[in-house]
């Protein structure tokens, strides 16, 4: 077992291997692969489709002289296996360990790092451009997939790449066959042609042969010219491709090692960009995942031999369950009810909604901008449109969230999943800045529930509003509340969930419990301690955080899983200077300004100093005590 893999210790030693090793060597690499994210988790299915495609890039490359960019970057792991960190792979998403993309910082042949997607041939452009200005000599790749094509950015990079004619190599990675099904011995056929230099320099001939035709020349070549677009536009299936300036190979079968190294030997040869048209199958060589590839998409530690079957009964529900829940009774009720994703109907919790109300559905691809838009123009016509999507994905359509939906005042619903640390995922994934590029949107409404009882009452209250409202929630189960019958909550209103004299802790979301296990610890030290929820980000209950801010003896702490510039203290800070308040003490806790990386929530909550037990402390520094009076902080290097 893994007799080819330990040979690995970079691209280089792929070279040394024959066809029939490198085939082998793709078993080798899916059974590692089942066998290390069953224990770490992660993306399985995407990563077990582009093995041999992996193998074949690193055979007839050689990076990192040459650039081989990872689109998402979630379908990097055989990238990583192949260039010397297998051994490191049960550290894969952990604190400190692998990243689950790619990461400049961990190899030098992670040249960009990619955690969103669309963004690899844009990317891959502004390197080839970057070699003919310094006047190097080497090949650049953007491997493009698992739905990324869908992206506008990506068209947009298409339509340049094609218009410079720098040379580039364009790899699809199309999992899901869904731009062409155009496989046989014609395609072949073709591919082989047109990867023949003789073939380019037969049509160079052929066109001078013909412009020196007295008179006639120029219009007999535009005749063949019309003649042959038609034909091509028939038997070729990468016309759009063509038409934006790329030469178009394949489709040609991501599973077999032969024709991959061809296509990629003769891509070599061709000037100018060229796009390969790859077919794979994602979760490829392990059945459980061929047929639930959006299940074994992104996934958490399981055992092979007994995948999960999905959720069990009576336990606590995760917040996307709640949402889920919560919009389809709503549009049970509401025909005007109409829900969007971007491609993340599972992660998000509508497919229940698309089962439900498959008309009032829409899955726009990865397309953030055109989902805000496309949300707008129903908006517009009466509908109550609902994004679902992830909080650091919506970072992507800030401008239309601003000109499109806030500017006409539009009653557009975001739904943001996953806020705050999203653990393992890392810093492209954390949905740390949403408070702070939102709140200061005129029109804008946002709620932040501290539980999944609350989170309903957010959502019936965001559908009755005619304007904007976002709604941030973080991944994972709730608090274990109970589950009262969702109504609205009161406007702009928040919560004094307990009283104190001392010092009164702001905390938004789910921090709440924190601030109250805080606030429990300090009353054994003799001290009062209120905790207030101000439910409401934007409006700020001003009566309520006015009546903490004179009532408090030691003054305020704001406490948020967001980043500190531009979050809930900040607006805080600006509410109390707007309303002549400056004498009092505040101290926000937060996120500093550093991007956080992955790990488990836990782990990086104790590294942030973001415990009950470090709350406390800075609680207890406000009131002037020593260190030396907070034992439970002792054994905690600063």
């Amino acid at each position: 077992m893994d007799e080819y893999l330990k040979k690995i210790s970079g691209p280089e030693d792929l070279k040394k291997l024959s066809t029939k090793d490198l085939k082998e060597l793709a078993c080798e690499i899916r059974s590692f692969l089942l066998e290390k994210v069953s224990q770490t988790g992660g993306h399985l299915a995407p990563n077990l489709g582009v093995v041999e495609l992996s193998i074949a890039l690193h055979t007839i490359y050689d990076s990192p002289r040459d650039k081989i960019i990872w689109d998402v970057g979630h379908q990097s792991y055989v990238h990583k296996i192949l260039t010397g960190r297998h051994d490191r792979f049960d550290s894969l998403r952990q604190h400190g360990g692998l990243s689950g993309f790619p990461k400049t910082s961990e190899s030098e042949h992670d040249v960009f790092q990619t955690g969103h997607s669309s963004t690899s041939i844009s990317a891959a452009l502004g390197m080839a451009q970057a070699r003919d200005l310094l006047g190097e000599k080497h090949h650049v790749i953007a491997v493009i997939g698992d739905g990324s094509m869908t992206g506008g950015m990506a068209f947009e990079a298409l339509n340049h790449a094609g218009d410079t004619g720098t040379d580039l190599t364009v790899i699809l990675n199309d999992n899901e066959m869904s731009i062409a099904q155009n496989v046989g011995g014609l395609a072949a056929y073709l591919g082989r042609l047109r990867t023949d230099p003789k073939y380019f320099r037969l049509k160079e001939d052929v066109e001078l042969i013909v412009k020196r035709i007295p008179h006639i020349g120029g219009k007999v070549l535009s005749s063949v010219d019309r003649v042959k677009d038609a034909v091509k536009s028939l038997i070729v299936p990468g016309m759009l491709f063509e038409e934006l300036g790329f030469t178009y190979l394949g489709p040609v079968n991501g599973h077999q090692v032969e024709p991959l190294l061809g296509v990629l030997r003769g891509a070599k040869k061709i000037k100018g960009p060229v796009l390969i048209h790859v077919l794979t199958k994602k979760g490829k060589g392990f059945e459980e995942a061929e047929c639930k590839p959006d299940v074994y998409h992104g996934i958490g530690p399981f055992n092979p031999e007994s995948p999960p079957v999905g959720s069990k009964q009576n336990k606590v529900p995760t917040y996307t369950e709640i949402v889920s829940k919560t919009l389809v009774n709503a549009a049970k009720k509401n025909d005007k009810v109409v829900a969007i994703t971007a491609a993340m109907a599972s992660g998000t919790g509508l497919d229940c909604f698309e089962k439900e109300f498959p008309r009032r559905f829409f899955d726009v691809g990865i397309a953030e901008q055109h989902a805000v838009t496309f949300a707008a123009g129903l908006a517009k016509r009466g509908f109550h449109p609902v994004a679902a999507i992830y909080s650091t994905f919506l970072q992507r359509a800030y401008d239309q969230v601003l000109h499109d939906v806030c500017i006409q005042n539009l009653p557009v619903l975001f739904a943001l999943d996953r806020a705050g640390i999203v653990g393992e995922d890392g810093e492209t994934h954390n949905g740390l800045f949403d408070l702070s590029y939102l709140r200061h949107m005129p029109n804008m409404t946002v709620i932040v529930p501290r539980d999944e009882d609350m989170l309903q009452h957010a959502l019936t209250t965001g559908l009755k509003h005619q304007g904007p409202v976002a709604i941030r929630y973080p991944r994972g189960k709730g608090e274990g509340v109970k589950l009262k019958k969702p109504k609205a909550l009161s406007w702009g209103r928040g919560e004094e969930i307990r009283q104190g004299r001392d010092l009164q802790i702001l905390a938004v979301g789910p921090f709440v419990y924190t601030a109250l296990a805080a606030a429990e610890k300090l009353e054994k030290r003799g001290l009062s301690v209120g905790v207030i929820d101000p439910v409401f980000v934007k409006p700020l209950d001003a009566e309520l955080i006015t009546r903490a801010a004179m009532s408090a003896r030691y003054g305020l702490v704001t406490l948020e899983e967001h980043v500190l510039a531009g979050g809930f203290g900040s607006a805080v800070l600006e509410f109390l200077e707007g309303n002549g308040i400056t004498e009092v003490p505040v101290k926000r806790l937060g996120i500093p300004d550093r991007f956080v990386e992955q790990g488990k929530r836990d782990t990086l909550l104790e590294e942030l100093r973001l415990t009950p037990e470090h709350i406390a402390a800075v609680c207890l520094e406000m009131t002037g005590a020593r260190e030396q009076e907070m034992p439970w902080v002792q054994s905690v290097s600063e």
